[in-house]
């Protein structure tokens, strides 16, 4: 039986996202804003340390030093340091396609294609160097990497930017390829067990899409 998923349909950029939703409805609405400011100010604090000292050194009790909470204030918010490390990725993700759908040019809209691409992966390959542990972490196993939501949305988005670059090319397939580019297994292994620069990796990556779109590559 045939495990293959159906052509994606690249989703529409909105003018404008939430960047997040937090609280529940049963929530009075004074407290849903403080759990909200809370919330963004803790993921906030954990999101510096993990781009100070790595995924693998942060601790509950750390990021609530970091936010001038105390430690239950982090454990209730999100359970425990797994609650926490998931948080902290839907929060970055959500910020990262906040950013390319809605935000300013050249990663939101309002740039032309070529230059959005280009935006896009060098910010996604900062991303990434910024969080790079956690987001080995969290890679899918290999029977869903391709299939996870998020990895969904980014290469639908690619998809979307090189329909309008390149209408004539097989733009899923190189979608598809040119997201390999970016994956933080390829990062990791390059930057650091390679010992090669991210900037070196942001400069080959815009040459790429330059050579993949025929155009001069954007600086």
């Amino acid at each position: 039986m045939s495990s293959a998923l159906p052509p994606l349909t690249p989703p529409p950029e909105p003018v404008d996202m939430p960047l997040l939703a937090f609280g529940s409805a049963d929530d009075e609405p004074c407290l849903r804003a403080d759990a909200a400011r809370n919330r963004a100010r803790l993921l906030e604090a954990a999101s510096c340390l993990v781009r100070e000292q790595g995924a693998a050194n942060l601790t509950m009790e750390a990021v609530a030093a970091a936010a001038s909470v105390g430690k239950g204030t982090v454990f209730r918010r999100f359970g425990d340091r797994t609650g926490l490390l998931t948080a902290l990725l839907d929060h970055s993700e959500k910020k990262f396609q906040a950013a390319f759908m809605s935000g300013p040019p050249p990663l939101g809209p309002g740039a032309g294609p070529v230059e959005r691409l280009g935006a896009f992966g060098v910010a996604l390959l900062r991303r990434t160097g910024d969080e790079l542990e956690l987001q080995l972490a969290a890679e899918p196993h290999p029977e869903r990497r391709f299939s996870a939501a998020p990895r969904r949305v980014l290469h639908g988005h690619v998809v979307l930017l090189l329909r309008q670059a390149v209408p004539a090319a097989d733009c899923e397939l190189l979608a598809q390829t040119l997201m390999g580019y970016l994956s933080p297994v390829l990062v990791h292994h390059l930057t650091r067990q390679c010992g090669m620069p991210l900037e070196r990796l942001e400069a080959g990556w815009l040459d790429l899409v330059a050579r993949v779109t025929r155009t001069d590559p954007c600086r």
